[in-house]
């Protein structure tokens, strides 16, 4: 509990209706969540704005509201602010006694690669048996409690909730995702990251920021904003993720494979069979002496496949070295970790294989097929799954990114679906859409054939494919079933494999299920 002015002497207010000081016992942004003695954010949001609910806070008992626009109909104290949202993340990391400055707190960004570098550093650190936070994407874990995640990146109050759960469970390191969105929106505001780590940008989510320069400059203020005392990691394979070495006043450390001015490389890559063998090469002797006990060389091999999981596994590595996890336990806990859901995720490895992929981006795309390159096979069969309600720029770029690889990949037809049973109202498949993959397919005369249904295209992609073929199921959204879809109709095909062993893969499954 704080009294009202403790709280408010943490932000700069602009204007009030009144001076009360009432206690406050909660935080809240929904009015759904208010409960008596709560003091309410009023946020703008994309598709309501907060201010809307006010009268309903009060109603339910609401002691005070923070707004941008005093609303003097309503009978309640108000305290007018710049920005809501940046408010409510100091006021969160207030209210719950600043947990992140009590854990070693590692940000991941990047536009692929976020989720399973997330997973993998997790892994490392677990290894080493430390009790750790985990917060992205699929799942939010503290200890061994597991919940799906709602969010990429939670609201600031619900994450220093969560940070301060997890100080109170005994918690010591926490890895998180951290998107665009996430930084864009103050999501991230005020918490205190130890070790920030850029992997990679591309063009996405340019309908939400307006531009890819918009996009990648606020992927870059986490970098560019962090203080000396932090370490920044980086990949020096990406360009734009290279430049911001010049443009942060962090220690930095950083990572590449066709890039040698990197801290670390990667040496004699293999990936015959998907599955990644390499040395890592630490080229400073001082850099190997502080990090790494001394070795400037180690072996790395991952049961991931997918040339995008080496550069994951660098970035996380390097989050393991920096936290002072051995190098043989490095190797052990890559060498275990199995992969994250739809992450170039093979799930059935019998005479042919299957491999699911969330196929987000030109970027995600283009690393996705550039692995297949190094990979043996008989021949390649795609099941598309076009992105709804996500616009036409992305369905264009990435349809013609598809277009680029097709014809080197040896991929004969294009099998697309608008999955129209298997998505929520939020991501129907628009003619628009339809009509953008479609365009890119003809104009590179590559044929495709789309289905309504996601199971009638996985059944027509599955009647062609012989031993030695692999099968992508590639996409989001509607792709989410395609897992569980496929492997029902390979179990159907041949019944006389085991069905618990057909469906391992999906035993830990959040999406589709």
């Amino acid at each position: 509990m704080f009294m009202l002015q403790e709280l408010l002497n943490q932000v700069e207010v602009l204007d009030s209706n009144g001076s009360a000081n009432p206690a406050i016992f909660s935080l809240a942004y929904h009015s759904e969540r208010v409960r008596p003695g709560a003091l309410f954010f009023c946020i703008k949001g994309f598709k309501t704005d907060g201010h809307l609910y006010l009268e309903q806070a009060r109603q339910k008992g609401a002691a005070a509201a923070i707004v941008e626009e005093i609303q003097p109909q309503v009978d309640l104290p108000q305290f007018r602010v710049a920005d809501s949202r940046s408010a409510l993340a100091t006021l969160a990391d207030y209210f719950y006694g600043h947990p992140s400055r009590k854990l070693k707190m590692i940000g991941i960004t990047a536009s692929n690669g976020k989720t399973t570098t997330s997973f993998m550093t997790n892994a490392i650190l677990e290894e080493q048996g430390l009790k750790t936070g985990l917060i992205g994407t699929v799942i939010v874990k503290s200890g061994s409690t597991v919940r799906p995640a709602v969010l990429t990146t939670p609201e600031s109050l619900d994450l220093h909730h969560f940070l301060y759960q997890m100080v109170e469970q005994g918690v010591t390191h926490v890895t998180m995702e951290v998107s665009s969105s996430g930084i864009d929106l103050n999501r991230v505001g005020a918490v205190d990251f130890d070790i920030i780590v850029f992997n990679n940008v591309s063009r996405e989510h340019i309908d939400l920021h307006g531009s890819f320069e918009n996009y990648y400059r606020t992927k870059a203020s986490l970098v560019r904003r962090a203080r000396p005392d932090q370490w920044v990691v980086l990949n020096m394979d990406c360009p734009y993720t290279a430049t911001l070495r010049k443009e942060t006043a962090a220690k930095t450390l950083t990572y590449g494979f066709k890039n040698s001015d990197a801290d670390c490389v990667v040496r004699e890559l293999d990936l015959a069979t998907g599955r990644a063998r390499f040395f890592v090469e630490l080229k400073k002797p001082e850099l190997a002496e502080k990090l790494a006990g001394g070795l400037e060389r180690f072996p790395i091999e991952l049961s991931v496949l997918g040339l995008h999981s080496v550069y994951n596994a660098m970035a996380a590595l390097l989050c393991g070295l920096l936290c002072g996890v051995p190098v043989p336990v490095i190797q052990h806990a890559l060498r275990k970790f199995r992969g994250v859901e739809r992450r170039f995720e093979l799930i059935f490895d019998g005479d042919f294989k299957v491999i699911d992929d969330h196929f987000a981006n030109s970027g995600n795309i283009n690393v996705t097929l550039e692995t297949l390159k190094f990979m043996k096979y008989r021949r390649l069969h795609m099941v598309y799954a076009i992105r709804g309600s996500r616009g036409v720029t992305v369905n264009r770029e990435n349809a013609a990114t598809m277009a680029r690889w097709i014809p080197r990949l040896g991929v004969k037809t294009v099998i697309a679906t608008t999955s129209n049973s298997h998505v929520t109202e939020k991501d129907v498949v628009t003619p628009e859409e339809i009509r953008a993959f479609a365009q890119e397919m003809e104009a590179a005369g590559i044929q495709y054939e789309l289905y309504r249904e996601l199971p009638d295209a996985i059944a027509a992609a599955l009647s062609r494919v012989q031993p030695g073929d692999v099968l992508l199921l590639l996409g989001c959204q509607g792709m989410d079933y395609g897992a569980g879809i496929c492997l029902e109709m390979i179990h159907q095909r041949y019944p006389h494999l085991d069905r618990e062993k057909v469906f391992q893969a999906l035993q830990n499954r959040v999406a589709g299920i």
